[in-house]
């Protein structure tokens, strides 16, 4: 089926954790708090979970589902530890903006939800990070300076991950 693990990056299927049998699961539209597929590691094998968008579980004010400064004491034990990192699959992502925006297609400016995507990558990955909490795994998605496609909509971008041959690049998006 289309969005699971096996038709995604040519993937095997494994997973660490049972994919969720119930209908409010929908990989395919990532809203704060909601489940999604995550790649991680564990005991020296890269795999696929399912784990909710807030990496402290609803410990908080509100879904922390992106960390920028990582430089504060509860990132930085989460950025020093290797089996803490992921890799979130997206085919886009949504930033909001409350400021009417000129998209330069001679159309009228917008506001609101702006989509963004990897013209030549159906499917990319941004960098995370993941923390089992009491309400299970959960996981958040690493930002950085936003490239000059996002920075007029939002000030913050995610990382993506991608391979040139057989180097690694991460780069705003």
């Amino acid at each position: 089926m289309a969005g699971e693990p096996e038709t995604l990056f040519g993937a095997a299927a494994t997973l660490f954790s049972e994919r969720p049998r119930d209908n409010r699961f929908n990989p395919r539209e990532l809203r704060p708090g909601s489940r999604n597929y995550v790649i991680r590691e564990q005991d020296g094998t890269r795999a696929w979970d399912v784990m909710s968008w807030d990496v402290l579980g609803g410990q908080a004010k509100w879904k922390m589902t992106n960390v920028r400064q990582l430089g504060l004491p509860q990132w930085r034990k989460l950025a020093e530890k290797p089996e803490n990192r992921c890799l979130v699959p997206l085919t886009e992502f949504c930033e909001f903006t409350p400021e009417k925006h000129h998209l330069g297609d001679g159309r009228p400016p917008l506001k609101g939800e702006m989509w963004f995507q990897v013209v030549d990558q159906p499917v990319f990955a941004v960098a995370g990070f993941w923390q089992p909490t009491k309400e299970g795994n959960g996981f958040t998605m690493v930002t950085c300076e936003p490239n000059s496609l996002v920075a007029p909509i939002h000030p913050k971008a995610m990382i993506r991950r991608h391979f040139i041959g057989h180097t690694c690049v991460e780069e705003g998006v």
